[in-house]
């Protein structure tokens, strides 16, 4: 769970100044390790959730006084008092769980494209965003690659023609045939944009899995996200997932 989910499930934005800091001194210490924090941190953490800026002598006033945050080590620096910690353990225990929950936004796939489709492509393509997000880009790379690999084979498999990309064995040829085989099939019929595109997808992707001395950065992913991300609207179609 990330700062913005947090404030979200925990309705920060309805709290006043000092319980919005406590609650996230208790954020920091759980998911930074934090047994302190600062008043830099606080201001911080509120500009990121946009919240309006406090008064800084006056909520170093409040903090002062509060019964629920104390003193830590140096000036400006505070922690929680054991008996908070303890209650909030009590009403936020699922915070320190390790979640399986992908936290993203939708800065390559919008979630809307693949809204009410299928669980794994859901998870997918929140897991390009997650990762492009986090600076992940070699990770980000390879997503990419393998959802475009989904989805034209299942577009091969909508249309009834997945012989054409399977071996004698009946297993399906490697990303590089199916997408040579793409790029002229007749009945896929792909645009014209998304065959001059498809193959930087499967060579970034490529690069990024195998290249040893090679590291994707952002401006290689924010070369072709848009048209990766038209191309995979193409697909979803191309494959009956979406109507």
């Amino acid at each position: 769970m990330n700062l913005s989910a947090y404030s979200k499930k925990m309705n920060l934005g309805d709290k006043n100044e000092i319980d919005k800091c406590v609650y996230i001194g208790y954020f920091l210490m759980v998911k930074k390790g934090a047994v302190e924090f600062t008043l830099e941190d606080l201001l911080s953490c509120f500009d990121a959730l946009h919240f309006s800026k406090p008064n800084v002598s006056r909520l170093k006033g409040k903090l002062k006084s509060s019964k629920a945050i104390i003193n830590g080590n140096g000036n400006a620096v505070y922690k929680l008092h054991s008996k908070t910690i303890k209650t909030l353990d009590g009403e936020i225990p699922d915070l320190k769980e390790k979640s399986e929950e992908i936290i993203s936004d939708d800065d390559i796939l919008p979630e809307s494209l693949f809204s009410g489709t299928r669980g794994y492509l859901i998870s997918l393509a929140k897991q390009i965003n997650a990762s492009y997000e986090n600076n992940v880009f070699d990770g980000c790379a390879v997503l990419m690659r393998r959802l475009i690999e989904i989805l034209l084979i299942h577009s091969y498999e909508e249309l009834g023609i997945d012989s054409e990309i399977k071996d004698s064995d009946g297993n399906y040829k490697m990303l590089n045939h199916i997408v040579s085989n793409a790029k002229t099939n007749k009945t896929l019929a792909l645009s014209r944009n998304t065959k001059e595109s498809i193959e930087s997808y499967r060579s970034l992707g490529n690069f990024s899995a195998h290249k040893i001395f090679y590291n994707a950065k952002r401006k290689d992913i924010d070369l072709v996200k848009m048209e990766f991300r038209a191309s995979v609207e193409e697909l979803m179609y191309k494959s009956g997932i979406k109507n």
